[in-house]
């Protein structure tokens, strides 16, 4: 009475996706929390309010940012007034060839702490480098009065 070990058993050939769909599911999920950490201004700076306040109109836009200290940042990266000019043509030639609009906007950021002389002096160094649209980028608050 012993079990006989006939040819009887088959080869598994097929896969189970079970465990494969709970580790990307388990993945995507781990994506979708990091995800929100990671798209954060990476420029701390105290915007001022303004009640007339507006969003700005979807085309190329260069983000100029004045930091506390005064410190001039294009779209993130430090940058020095005398490089304006070459990066914004080297911008403006990339949009070009690409087959888009060569006319960019300029996007003012300052932090409430630094003198208006400082901005006035970007919005100038933005007008000489040929970017004539701009817009200054304030936190809107309710009309309240």
């Amino acid at each position: 009475m012993a079990a006989s070990s006939g040819g009887d058993e088959e080869e598994i050939t097929a896969i189970n996706v079970t465990p494969l769909v709970d580790v990307m599911l388990v993945l995507l999920i781990i994506f979708m929390v990091t995800a929100s950490y990671i798209v954060q201004q990476s420029i701390k700076i105290t915007l001022p309010d303004a009640e007339t306040g507006q969003t700005t109109i979807e085309r190329r836009s260069l983000t100029f940012t004045l930091d506390k200290e005064a410190r001039l940042f294009l779209d993130g990266v430090p940058i020095t007034y005398e490089d304006l000019g070459p990066f914004v043509e080297k911008i403006r030639s990339d949009v070009k060839n690409s087959g888009g609009d060569p006319s960019l906007q300029a996007l003012i950021s300052a932090d409430t702490s630094v003198s208006h002389g400082k901005v006035i002096h970007l919005i100038d160094a933005v007008r000489k480098i040929g970017i004539t649209d701009f817009a200054v980028n304030v936190e809107t608050t309710s009309l309240a009065k």
